[in-house]
């Protein structure tokens, strides 16, 4: 074990994942403002002023108001080290989403009170299961008028297959909000509206057991129907039990308001006591424990163009074990090349802090040459390591993409090619047809905005981009098989992705079971590990 063990169990690693506008952006405000990052929390939406949220840099998330990459904010809190994953939260979201949960420890999911478990969550949630990554759950918006609580409980049951344990309890919502019940020390936590960015209103602390006091602070009817809604609780919900939090079949449920700062230090310091220092990580040798002296890292984000001075690319990397020390040199096991990882920095928004030295658990932006690919190790030059790949997700939206200009084709394949390994999209051609005729492919609709966007501001390129009805795409795995043979269905393309693989576009659902029966002992996969 190293010397800085201390440092690493300091450290908490997690992401923020929800539906859009269920609050994620704000409530990240308010953990920075805990943790003195920032001064004033800003109106995030940044309609009325000129003001953006902390954490989206990108010209064309400015023009919509929504976080298209993910960022990493690192903060101080109460003596942990907190790194934040900041996923896009907007229905157009990219693989980038998926990818940064592979660089957390645990995943904080945000749901509207008013609207409950929405498409998106379920996609996210689904890539935390497939890793066992826990979960803890953050129900927004109290302080606008909600869902019945048992039902939102219910929802989060049904929709993600998960068993809920409540922490703490709202009381009314809307106009109606008092506050919250908290069960451990059974007080309530009342509610008085807070000054906007501020940290925190008055909160006043009160036992159930002191009837005449309780009944003073809100009133008759709620404590009535809190005391039975606790009643209710106590016989329905899931008992807590930190380890099937850990393996990821339990989430606490917390309630609050970000907006209105209320319940969020309090979700806070629970989290922080629930949730881990940063894990080991599975690797082709065995698994490697973050006390371990040597560094190691991997790639899980690949960022074009941050600045716009400089046409540059950032590898984000999150590292897995030991101490970075920005003057050693490492090895990049893909390239088996030894080197000095060039300019680390951190990232907070647009501000960089170069770094001299981090520890097992963090996020570093390093400068890129060209030499990276998602899912690379880079390890202590007598370091034998080389960590699982990261999974390349199914794209739900096809495109065939064609240059306006045909005489600007070396900018287009070099731009569509750089684009594609950083990984915001995938380009596959269609069979034995080479570039000549190039699908994209993206998990979020948005995506073809941005690729436009970036096509023509950063290779000066316009496309046009014609719409393929394909909605599913299967990787063949076995490798045996003599794809030009397949019989298929009418609704399916045969294409290739960039490093050579077949697989295969259908329109339809069914037609993938149908295509399987005609083919004796083809194996068809959602996701493709390299």
């Amino acid at each position: 074990m190293g010397s800085f063990d201390k440092e690493i169990n300091r450290r908490r690693t997690f992401a923020i994942i929800s539906h859009p506008d269920a609050g994620k952006t704000t409530l990240t405000e308010k953990f920075l403002l805990y943790g003195g990052a920032i001064n004033l929390a800003g109106s995030v939406k940044g309609k009325a002023t000129a003001r953006h949220a902390v954490s989206d840099w990108m010209e064309i998330e400015k023009e919509r108001g929504i976080s298209v990459t993910s960022s990493v904010l690192q903060f101080e809190y109460d003596g942990f080290c907190i790194n934040i994953l900041d996923t896009p939260g907007h229905q157009d979201f990219s693989e980038d989403t998926y990818r940064t949960l592979m660089a957390a420890d645990s995943a904080v999911m945000v749901i509207d009170a008013s609207k409950g478990v929405e498409a998106q969550t379920r996609k996210l949630f689904k890539v935390c299961a497939m890793r066992g990554i826990p979960i803890f759950t953050f129900i927004n918006k109290l302080d606008r008028d909600a869902n019945d609580t048992f039902e939102l409980l219910d929802d989060v049951e049904k929709e993600l297959g998960i068993a809920t344990c409540p922490i703490n309890w709202p009381i009314g919502s809307g106009k109606a909000f008092k506050g919250v019940f908290d069960r451990k020390s059974e007080s309530i936590y009342t509610y008085s509206d807070t000054q906007k960015g501020t940290k925190e209103g008055e909160t006043k602390i009160v036992s159930i057991h002191d009837e005449a006091a309780m009944k003073a602070e809100i009133g008759d009817e709620a404590e009535e129907k809190l005391l039975e809604e606790i009643e209710l609780l106590d016989g329905a919900s899931s008992e807590f039990d930190i380890d099937l939090v850990r393996a990821g079949k339990l989430t606490p449920v917390f309630f609050g308001s970000a907006l209105t700062n209320f319940g969020v230090e309090i979700f806070l310091k629970h989290f922080l006591e629930m949730t881990t220092s940063p894990l080991p990580r599975k690797s082709e040798e065995g698994t490697v424990e973050p006390t371990e002296d040597d560094f190691s890292a991997f790639v899980f984000k690949i960022q074009a163009n941050m600045n716009k001075a400089h046409r540059d690319r950032i590898a984000f990397m999150r590292i897995c074990s030991g101490k970075f020390d920005a003057e050693k040199e490492v090895r990049h096991v893909q390239g088996n090349k030894v080197m000095r990882l060039s300019q680390p920095q951190q990232i907070m928004a647009d501000e960089r802090k170069i770094l001299s030295e981090a520890y097992a658990g963090d996020i570093i932006g390093v400068f890129d040459p060209g030499i990276f690919s998602i899912g690379d190790t880079v390890c202590a030059p007598k370091m034998k390591v080389k960590y699982e790949g990261i999974p390349t997700f199914a794209p739900e939206h096809f495109a065939r993409v064609r240059q306006i200009d045909t005489m600007k084709r070396k900018q287009f394949i070099k731009g569509i090619t750089q684009i594609a390994q950083e990984g915001a999209i995938q380009i596959f051609q269609e069979l034995n047809t080479g570039m000549e005729e190039i699908i994209v492919g993206v998990v979020g609709v948005l995506q073809f905005d941005v690729l436009k966007y970036r096509l023509e501001n950063e290779y000066n390129v316009e496309i046009r981009l014609d719409m393929l009805p394909y909605e599913h795409i299967r990787w063949i795995e076995n490798k045996d098989i003599d794809v030009a043979k397949l019989t298929g269905t009418s609704d399916m393309k045969k294409v290739t992705d960039l490093k050579g693989r077949p697989l295969l576009l259908f329109v339809n659902s069914w037609s993938i079971q149908m295509t399987i029966e005609r083919n004796n002992g083809l194996v068809l996969t959602e996701f493709s590990r390299d």
